[in-house]
């Protein structure tokens, strides 16, 4: 390949839909790929220094239909994104463009439909978001993580690829080894790119239940930097071993501590947690969008990947759980063995091919 292909990167939002896009854009990279990324504010924080120079950021915002002043404020904001993309396509016309799904991805998308350049959307949930639905009649290819994906009429099929998750190479060749030689849970609390606050609030008092009933526990926990103090005074006055950690996206140096994981719901760490073999606790965010951590959740929980316990009975039936486990602790065991049948090795290479193809067509 002499010259260059150039691809643009559309994402935003939470790291659900960021991550994948760094992922996307770290093996374009190395493929030679000339790569831009276009994200919002909410998404430029999880870009680290050293990735940022190729990053632009655009305004972006949901259409709100509240009230008539945020209506037409968002409308013209995201008119005023649609412009701004426009202008970039015309001088930057990259070869191929990504929508990673969210509101932040649809500006570019639909610049790229005005001016005829070929883009193909991503989605990662197990039900279709809202921008990318919009996107369906557009898009020269939809590529899913999974053909099980809701919310597609059948006459997109013809267009619809399952690819995988576009998760972190590190991470899917990377298989934990439990060998559980004692009854100690060692539990990863995972709260997601934003870290759930309920987490912190509540499940420290279900791991001193734990504690008090004879359970022997150690907790890696993800908190927000403010909750750093609180959480540890916690622990040490009811002498549960722990370690704190804020946001961070290299996962893998905590995955060989621990034999259980107790997290959200988004499709990024699912495809994580089960490619790495760890067996989790999903606990869906009840507020996400359509309900799709729910969806993403019970997936998993229906392939015996995992288990499931929704937030509204959290209180009560965390601590159930977390103590039939511990008095037989092969159910963990018999998760990673289930999870081992699974593996999104072949993602990059079904998108090379998806690319392959597109890129060798003729207008």
């Amino acid at each position: 390949m002499n010259k260059k292909i150039r691809a643009l990167i559309a994402v935003g939002g939470t790291g659900g839909h960021v991550f994948p896009g760094i992922n996307l854009a770290s093996n374009l990279i190395k493929k030679n790929y000339n790569v831009t990324i276009v994200t919002d504010k909410r998404g430029y924080k999880f870009f680290k220094e050293t990735d940022k120079k190729n990053v632009l950021v655009f305004p972006s915002s949901p259409l709100i239909k509240k009230n008539i002043f945020l209506f037409i404020f968002s409308l013209l904001l995201i008119l005023y994104s649609i412009l701004r993309s426009l202008i970039l396509l015309i001088y930057n016309r990259p070869n191929i463009i990504f929508g990673m799904g969210g509101y932040a991805s649809f500006p570019i998308c639909i610049a790229a439909a005005i001016l005829r350049i070929k883009f193909v959307i991503y989605e990662n949930n197990l039900i279709i978001g809202r921008a990318n639905k919009k996107l369906l009649p557009f898009a020269e290819k939809i590529l899913v993580s999974n053909k099980k994906l809701e919310g597609i009429s059948l006459k997109y099929d013809f267009k619809t690829i399952e690819v995988g998750n576009i998760i972190k190479k590190e991470i899917i060749n990377f298989s934990l080894d439990l060998k559980i030689k004692k009854k100690e849970l060692k539990i990863l609390v995972l709260g997601g790119s934003q870290a759930a606050k309920i987490f912190a609030e509540i499940l420290p008092k279900i791991f001193k239940k734990c504690s008090d009933a004879g359970i022997s526990i150690k907790i890696i926990q993800q908190c927000l930097t403010y909750q750093n103090r609180e959480l540890s005074s916690f622990y040490e006055k009811f002498n549960i071993e722990h370690e704190l950690f804020n946001f961070n996206d290299n996962m893998i140096e905590f995955f060989s501590k621990i034999n259980l994981a107790i997290t959200r719901s988004g499709s990024s760490v699912l495809a994580e947690l089960t490619n790495a073999n760890i067996p989790f606790i999903s606990i869906p965010l009840p507020s996400s969008v359509d309900n799709h951590q729910l969806k993403n959740a019970t997936f998993y929980k229906n392939k015996n990947f995992s288990f499931l316990v929704e937030e509204k009975d959290l209180k009560d039936k965390l601590f159930n759980l977390l103590k039939e486990i511990h008095e037989n602790m092969s159910k963990l065991d018999e998760i990673s063995a289930n999870q081992r049948q699974y593996s999104d090795k072949h993602v990059y290479e079904n998108i090379d091919g998806v690319l392959d193809k597109i890129l060798n067509e003729k207008n």
